[in-house]
């Protein structure tokens, strides 16, 4: 023991004479202040933590660290004045200064007792060994005790704590309760009976018992409590150790400097020894701390669960006045927003009045979709033309109601929906020819589109179909094609008419061979029964005049009778020349020569074999018209076909006639235009909707040198 006293105060002179040594060279260096709280006396502060201070000098050079002592009353006002720059107190002290100054911990101290470090303490309660009438807190009313101070963590907070929660209140269950302002004063006023019982940190007696100032055998430890590896009296729960903090105004990188010194400092160095402490570790967790005020009720958490309206008043009266004041402003907005917002809701009503009076004043049927395939709207044109009422629509599946199945029967499903469709691929629809079905079960032709419906943020939220009822004009259109089939018949009547007397000759000349062809063999029978050989060939002759004049029949039964529109697989050639045996007669009466230029192996393409002959025969006729005013030369009548590719088949009509009257050329195929005296001016009209019903085009070649060249094109399969 005296070794190491002698070595404790060997360092203190090293430690002092260096210090003396290096004052002089810092006469410059800023001077930081170190407040420490002298809860055993301020000469008792300075001989302790001075060494520290010149520990931190010596590290830090570029400042001089000094010790300022501060009673339990002079922390405070010292911290919110600015008057010094870190702060050492009790962890109660602490997390006051932490909760109101904004002082944060960079160190935790490690205590030293018999050389062996401890971070964590605890409070002790004792009373004089001759008191036998104290053993309990419980024994603690009506007598008379003595704290360190009302902020002592060690000194009094600790040992309150267990009172309290033992039933006993410091304040009004004991006979008097006084402090001492320093542990030593508060065990010698035990000691020397002027109170029945005394509390200090842990560790007070067991240092004055060394010190020889007191004899641990004089007192007697009250609710006394064993902790394993903690050899000090104790009567609380333990805490931990005090923190060596900054204030709020200190720079981060002093602080951190200061930090990692006291980190680096060795455990047995003399300012350490000084401090009887052994180093220091990184900052504790001072929740503990925080329950014990938050349990006591004291500052920073004093008025945890007392709070009154009258208390809120009398401390934030001001904050009561503007929050007044914004209720004021607030129902005068409120009042305000609500005018504004039943003008909104009436400008909402006028749109959506406008809104249903626009949806209900068209013709077209229209209605919206939401993404599960449910309407939200059915205007009034809907219901007329479907038979549903919109409260029957509206909510339910609009595919289930209207668009459940196809035309030839079969169930329409709602994955192929184009309504639905829309919305999925964000993509407007366009449906020409479809059908809806009425409440009454029937269906009806329908043409609709359908377009997404967007969000104020852009996402599709459903779709809106427009539909219109097309059976008035499919009726028309059956009406109109119809017409267009009389209107072709009634021009081949016509051409018929104009090519009576033609055909009438023609067939007069068969009728004639097959009478004298008929009374011959009548003749030859009659004079020699046994000459059949001759009457078989006289036969033969009856015969053949007999199917000429039936094929000329049949080709103006062919092309006078109605037929459907229903196009069938046919060769183009074929319907050439039964052309040919129509016009004949003209060919003959006209000295026309014609020729045919048929290309071979046509592919047959999809048409309407009547339609197709009356064009050919109309611009055949045409031709041999325009070539009786031609009153010179030989006349030539030119029909031919072409295979043109992949794309179509070509029919060629030329003639080297006068040819077309320029002025007519860009109206020539209008209906009631014509170059002859008696013409009606239909057949090149009836002849051009034909083609372009085929999806091909009728034309004038102009690029023709001699006469008039008419062409058509007929393609392989109809244009999609």
């Amino acid at each position: 023991m005296a070794i190491h006293q002698h070595n404790h105060k060997l360092w203190l002179f090293i430690l002092i004479f260096l210090s003396l040594c290096v004052t002089p060279l810092k006469a410059d260096s800023e001077v930081v202040r170190i407040g420490v709280l002298s809860h055993r006396g301020d000469q008792a502060t300075l001989r302790m933590w001075g060494p520290t201070a010149d520990f931190l000098s010596y590290h830090i050079p570029s400042y001089d660290f000094i010790i300022k002592p501060l009673k339990f009353d002079e922390v405070n006002p010292a911290v919110e004045g600015g008057n010094i720059d870190f702060v050492l107190v009790n962890p109660g002290i602490y997390v006051n200064l932490e909760v109101k100054y904004r002082v944060s911990r960079i160190a935790t101290l490690y205590n030293r007792r018999n050389d062996v470090p401890y971070k964590i303490f605890g409070g002790v309660i004792f009373t004089r060994q001759d008191h036998p009438e104290i053993n309990t807190l419980k024994d603690l009313r009506g007598y008379t005790m003595m704290a360190v101070d009302a902020t002592s963590l060690g000194g009094f907070q600790m040992a309150m704590r267990e009172m309290v929660e033992n039933g006993i209140d410091p304040y009004s269950d004991l006979k008097a309760l006084r402090f001492g302002g320093i542990h030593d004063r508060v065990v010698m006023a035990v000691r020397n009976g002027e109170v029945d019982t005394g509390t200090v940190r842990t560790d007070i007696l067991e240092r004055m018992a060394r010190a020889g100032t007191i004899n641990l055998d004089e007192f007697r430890i009250v609710n006394p409590q064993t902790v394993k590896e903690f050899p000090f009296a104790l009567s609380t729960r333990l805490y931990p150790e005090w923190p060596f903090s900054k204030v709020a105004h200190t720079a981060d990188s002093l602080a951190q400097d200061v930090a990692i010194a006291l980190m680096n400092m060795p455990h047995d160095h003399a300012a350490a020894l000084a401090g009887n402490y052994a180093g220091w570790t990184i900052p504790l967790d001072y929740q503990p701390v925080h329950d014990l005020f938050m349990t006591l009720k004291l500052p920073p958490y004093q008025n945890l669960g007392k709070f009154t309206l009258s208390d809120a008043i009398s401390r934030y009266w001001y904050w009561f006045l503007g929050g007044l004041m914004m209720l004021l402003f607030m129902v005068v907005m409120t009042l305000w927003v609500m005018r504004l917002n039943q003008a909104i809701k009436k400008a909402k009503d006028r749109l959506e009045m406008q809104h249903e009076l626009i949806l209900d004043s068209v013709a077209d049927g229209i209605y919206g979709v939401d993404l599960h395939g449910r309407s939200t709207f059915f205007n009034r044109a809907a219901e007329r033309i479907t038979g549903w009422k919109a409260v029957d629509v509206i909510g339910r599946n609009q595919h289930e109601i209207l668009h459940h199945t196809h035309a030839d029967g079969s169930p329409h499903k709602a994955d192929e929906c184009p309504v639905y469709q829309t919305f999925r691929e964000n993509q407007a629809r366009y449906v020409s020819d479809d059908i809806f079905w009425r409440k009454d079960g029937n269906s009806f032709p329908v043409e609709y589109s359908s377009t997404p419906i967007w969000d104020d943020s852009g996402k599709t939220v459903g779709s809106v179909v427009v539909f219109r009822d097309t059976t008035r004009r499919k009726r028309a259109e059956e009406e109109a094609r119809q017409h267009q089939i009389e209107l072709a018949r009634a021009g081949r009547l016509s051409t018929l008419g104009e090519m009576a007397s033609g055909i009438a000759h023609e067939l007069n000349q068969p009728l004639t061979a097959i009478s004298t062809n008929a009374q011959a063999s009548i003749r030859i029978l009659e004079s020699d029964s046994s000459n059949v050989d001759v009457c078989v060939d006289v036969m033969e002759r009856i015969a053949s005049q007999a199917d000429r004049a039936g094929e000329i029949i049949r080709q103006l039964r062919r092309l006078v009778r109605k037929e459907p529109l229903e196009r069938t697989e046919g060769d183009v050639n074929d319907l050439v020349n039964a052309v040919a045996v129509l016009i004949w007669p003209d060919i003959r009466r006209e000295s026309v020569r014609l020729e045919l230029d048929l290309e071979e192996s046509l592919p047959s393409i999809p048409l309407q074999p009547i339609q197709i002959e009356q064009v050919i025969l109309n611009l055949a006729r045409n031709a041999i018209e325009s070539l009786s005013e031609k009153r010179s030369g030989e006349r030539q009548l030119y029909i031919g076909t072409q295979n043109k590719g992949y794309k179509s088949i070509a029919v060629i009509v030329r003639d080297n006639g006068p040819g077309v009257n320029p002025e007519l050329a860009n109206t020539l195929f209008d209906p009631f235009v014509t170059g002859k005296p008696q013409g009606m001016g239909l057949g090149l009209s009836i002849s051009y909707g034909i083609i372009e019903a085929h999806g091909g085009k009728l034309s004038l070649n102009p690029a023709c040198q001699e006469g008039a060249e008419f062409n058509f094109y007929l393609p392989f399969a109809e244009a999609s």
